[in-house]
């Protein structure tokens, strides 16, 4: 019979990594930009929005729908940086093995 003792110290441990982990990518930044450098979005590694910068060239009347797809692309690059960093986190964190669903309830990585 496995040691019932050891896998809830294991467990609580490996909640606490989680814990860890969580508060790190509240507090680590991840940049993407679209345009050649004339958009740029900053946001957590967990997806919040922290900054928004735009080139002023691009500020005219006639380059609204240019400037919001541009924004829109550099979030979706800072995203998948996030969530690259994510992935190698939790390669670290759990060894290279695969959770498959089996993180515990209320443990979300976004």
């Amino acid at each position: 019979m496995p040691d019932f003792m050891g896998l809830m110290k294991q467990a609580a441990e490996f909640k606490s990594k989680m814990e860890a982990m969580q508060a790190e990518l509240e507090n680590t930044a991840v940049e993407g930009s679209a345009g050649g450098g004339l958009v740029n979005v900053t946001m957590t590694a967990k997806g919040e929005l922290k900054s928004l910068k735009i080139d002023p060239s691009l500020l005219k009347a006639d380059d609204k729908e240019i400037v919001e797809d541009l924004i829109v692309a550099a979030h979706g690059e800072a995203r998948r940086k996030a969530e690259a960093l994510l992935q190698e986190k939790m390669q670290a964190l759990t060894g290279g093995m695969p959770l498959g669903g089996l993180l515990p309830p209320g443990m979300k990585l976004f």
